[in-house]
């Protein structure tokens, strides 16, 4: 008989999530702030700044622009961006028109892109000139009916544009753009008219307003279909666990990628909805991150444990620096104890630690500012969100306390599904309860503990990196028998890849082409820092690759000696908290 077991009482409970005003389109909240308060400054940019009214005004203008090009209620646009000005301003723009917006990462390769862009089915997009140049092969073969290519230039300004511009020239990195004003044009053409639109007759609980894709566990990008009132509802709990913040004017830092959904949510949708200052920054780099923090006043920084590491070592990290600070929203991954008590020390900041993942908004758990933290736990359940431990077979049964099982969430945050992927989405979701594919434990006050991330999930320097993305690409090379990819622990990213390869008989591979092979189709961060060659990987009996033995067999720790090899590679933020 399923197992039921008597919940003990938490020993704190979150405030009751309010459903009244869910159902309506995510624009709302810029509609609201624009409304209220006009000419406070919506984004802030190297010095140019946007207000409220005229972040609408170009958000409304870009709308109707993307109606009178062809764009229809439920037509998806990718967005190809770092976080400039442009991108908050283009995403409110195909809200606005009742588009769906398709976040692609700008680190994406020509395999990663195409892939994207077939799945989603995307009509249109929006992308920044040197990716337009890079890819601009692909684009065509995608056969968009409209791109709007930007510069950052366009979000400075004068004379911060004009030097940007001959910085770029003289460095050669100013490539002709080939605008033709018939398929490609400038994005300054969204904003040309006067007109300005507002899709009218949304339906906030099934029109998608993000199309996010996540590789989950079998390595193949799928489409998390986010509604209006999924963002809606994480937004609405995200106010509701910190009440304080919006009392009066804030500032977010922008530093998660605006294309991940930890980032969109926490950074653009929350801090419009509390009529917030958004300062995005296109790239981290600590020392400049510091001068940004320095001049911008952030109040409220969002970021991951890796990104609050780094700013500490900085010599220019001082509480006078930092000590704006009053909340942090620290996901991707655990937070040290010895990092925690240094950060609040440095800034006085209340840190809050959550989880969550691409498929529920994302956020589904968060350790309460005003109960006791408990290190290593992703704390209790967010506001109206129930959360259960389930037996790994069936995913149905309920367990109790300390016992081990899948965690499994349920709330208004949930996705609707995996965009054309019925038979997927049937696996992951099952009578409204989402599975998450991680392994956790309940205690007896109702925190919930994480024991093994998703499946064989790598975590490398906030980015997921999923093996089998990195695996099916290598298997594509003509001297590659067999290649496992696990993580490994790594003293500043957290964990980094470690591919294991089986050549072929009669090919004698080389450890340089083998990472040139992958740098050419891959993302930098997924590209491993090590690469060791094997006459044969471990098995079962069934011949099922024994991942776990390898990646134990790593002993958590390369050092870049006994046959492998370091590489170069890209940092980035976390995409789930």
């Amino acid at each position: 008989m399923p197992n039921t077991p008597d919940r003990a009482p938490q020993a704190y409970v979150f405030p009751p999530l309010s459903l009244e005003g869910l159902d309506a389109p995510l624009f709302v909240h810029l509609d609201r702030a624009a409304a209220e308060h006009p000419r406070r400054t919506a984004i802030l940019f190297h010095g140019a700044r946007i207000s409220y009214a005229r972040l609408l005004r170009l958000a409304e203008t870009g709308a109707a622009v993307l109606r009178q090009a062809g764009l229809k209620k439920g037509d998806r646009v990718a967005v190809m961006l770092p976080n400039t000005p442009q991108a908050i301003i283009t995403y409110f723009a195909v809200l606005k028109a009742g588009g769906v917006c398709v976040m692609v990462n700008p680190l994406y390769m020509d395999f990663e892109l195409r892939h994207q862009l077939a799945d989603s089915g995307a009509r249109m997009l929006v992308v920044l000139d040197l990716l337009w140049a890079k890819h601009r092969h692909l684009f065509r073969e995608a056969g968009l009916a409209r791109v709007f290519v930007t510069r950052i230039s366009d979000g400075l300004r004068f004379p911060l544009n004009v030097l940007y511009y001959l910085k770029m020239r003289r460095e050669g990195k100013r490539p002709p753009l080939g605008l033709d004003n018939r398929t490609v044009f400038p994005w300054r053409a969204l904003f040309a008219g006067r007109a300005r639109y507002s899709c009218p007759d949304m339906d906030p609980a099934v029109d998608l307003a993000v199309l996010q894709y996540t590789g989950g566990t079998t390595g193949q990008a799928k489409g998390a279909m986010l509604t209006h009132r999924n963002l809606m509802a994480n937004v609405r709990q995200c106010r509701t666990v910190l009440r304080e913040v919006g009392a009066s004017a804030e500032v977010f830092l922008g530093l998660l990628p605006y294309f991940h959904i930890y980032g969109l949510t926490v950074c653009v949708n929350f801090a419009v909805a509390c009529a917030a200052t958004m300062a995005p920054i296109a790239r981290f780099i600590p020392a400049q991150t510091i001068k940004i923090i320095a001049k911008t006043r952030p109040t409220i920084f969002p970021g991951a444990p890796a990104v609050y590491a780094a700013l500490l070592r900085q010599p220019e990290a001082a509480t006078k620096t930092l000590g704006s600070i009053r909340y942090c929203v620290s996901g991707s991954a655990p937070m040290s104890g010895e990092l925690y008590e240094r950060f609040t020390a440095a800034t006085g900041a209340k840190i809050l630690e959550g989880y969550g993942l691409t498929e529920a908004s994302p956020i589904t758990h968060v350790n309460p500012l005003e109960a006791l933290r408990k290190p290593g736990s992703i704390g209790l359940p967010f506001p109206g969100t129930e959360a259960r431990i389930v037996d790994m077979e069936t995913g149905t049964m309920e367990l109790g306390p300390g016992e081990q099982g899948e965690l499994a969430v349920r709330g208004p945050q949930v996705m609707s599904g995996y965009w054309n992927r019925p038979q997927e989405t049937a696996r992951t979701l099952k009578d409204g309860w989402l599975l998450t594919g991680d392994l956790a434990i309940r205690d007896d006050e109702g925190y919930y503990f994480i024991l093994d991330r998703k499946k064989d999930l790598i975590l490398c320097g906030g980015f997921n990196v999923y093996p089998r993305e990195i695996e099916e690409v290598l298997m594509h090379h003509p001297g590659v028998k067999e290649a496992c990819a696990v993580g490994v622990t790594h003293p500043t990213r957290g964990e980094a890849v470690k591919v294991y390869v089986v050549a072929e008989a009669g090919h004698s591979l080389q450890k340089a082409e083998i990472l040139t092979y992958l740098r050419e189709r891959l993302a930098g961060y997924k590209v491993p820092k090590y690469v060791e060659f094997r006459d044969e990987l471990p098995k079962t009996v069934v011949g099922k690759l024994l991942r776990r033995v390898l990646r134990d067999e790593g002993g958590g720790h390369c050092d870049g000696t006994a046959g492998t090899i370091r590489t170069g590679g890209t940092g980035g933020n976390g995409q789930n908290p």
